[in-house]
């Protein structure tokens, strides 16, 4: 199985540690091998995941064990791990990770608790192709090039700063050419970008993420799979651009919040879109039906458009796997992309 299989609600909790990667050869797919077996000896894994068998497939605890394990690293409060983490420069055999990773374990096991608590927030800046591409035809569709920038479950905010990236697709290219973040191999051949001027942004989260701080840093880096050079150089390039072009993002819960913007009076040509990616796994399903409601109601007072990067969960059918997430513009299905953005398939 690659990067992105779901595991199975129901499985015995070490059965989803080893379906997760399956048997690929990184760091986080031999650790949760070992896990797994750990678990099943009654070892310092039983005692972190000790309540969590029963967790939501979504919910991917350890996943959010091992960010809090990343975490420890990127302090410097386990230097002996640095060598098995790919983005410090590391190249030891991850195969030989877990005898200096238990030790860490049954040191920090509280503070690994803890983190089963903590909701991944990847803020993968990449995912904003999805944007501009959903932009675009909202843009081309409405006639409005003006354009109020709305994100729920923003994070960081790193996604709304689009208009500051620059893709490169299949015979097309967007964004300006002296960007610190430039994002290749988009894909989404015939995909024609509009140009737009984005006015006003604004996102919001249940816990929001200060980018301009190194604690935040760390924090959005340590959801990123170490192994994955290309993700991380894309996140300090964006984390780099934030602290240039800093947004602002409330501290609120995504339904209410997107409800009060909406309320907001809107300059004439003003197109207003909300924008999230990858939230709904995350969400309440009431929250999800909530945000969309809000948007449905508020579309007769301006020119509105729903921008989604979103898993079909519903076509998961129990199955655990809703594949791939699909770039939506108000419900319409525009194309298909990667977990993390490109390439997007344009339909």
């Amino acid at each position: 199985m690659g990067q992105g299989v779901v595991d199975v609600a129901g499985e015995a909790l070490a059965d989803r540690f080893r379906a997760h990667f399956g048997p690929e050869d990184h760091l986080y797919a031999a650790l949760l091998a070992r896990m797994a077996d750990d678990w099943e000896a009654g070892g310092v894994t039983r005692e972190i995941f000790d309540g969590w068998q029963d967790a939501p497939a979504q919910l991917m605890p350890h996943l959010r064990m091992l960010a809090g394990l990343f975490r420890i690293v990127l302090r410097g409060e386990a230097p002996q791990l640095e060598g098995f983490y790919p983005a410090l420069g590391g190249d030891l055999d991850p195969r030989d990770a877990w005898d200096a990773v238990r030790p860490v374990l049954l040191a920090r096991r509280d503070e690994l608790r803890s983190s089963l608590a903590v909701a991944p927030q990847t803020n993968e800046p990449a995912r904003t192709l999805a944007l501009l591409i959903g932009v675009s035809d909202a843009v081309h569709r409405s006639g409005l090039n003006r354009v109020r920038l709305l994100e729920p479950g923003a994070s960081g905010g790193l996604g709304l700063l689009v208009d500051r990236y620059r893709f490169v697709g299949e015979g097309w290219s967007a964004g300006p050419v002296e960007a610190t973040l430039v994002v290749p191999g988009c894909g989404a051949e015939g995909f024609r970008p509009e140009s737009f001027e984005v006015v006003e942004r604004r996102g919001c989260d249940l816990a929001p993420v200060d980018t301009s701080s190194a604690e935040g840093g760390e924090y959005l880096t340590s959801f990123v799979w170490p192994w994955q050079r290309e993700r991380h150089a894309r996140l300090t390039a964006a984390l780099t651009v934030a602290r240039e072009h800093p947004v602002v993002v409330d501290r609120a819960p995504a339904s209410q919040w997107v409800a009060e913007r909406l309320a907001e009076p809107v300059p004439d040509g003003v197109l207003t879109v909300v924008w999230h990616s990858v939230t709904r796994m995350y969400w309440p399903a009431e929250e999800t039906a909530a945000v969309d409601d809000a948007v449905r109601v508020a579309r007769g007072r301006m020119p509105l458009a729903h921008v989604a990067f979103e898993h079909d969960w519903a076509a998961a059918s129990g199955s655990g796997s809703p594949g791939l997430p699909r770039v939506e513009l108000d419900g319409e299905v525009l194309g298909v992309g990667d977990h993390h953005g490109p390439p997007v398939r344009w339909s």
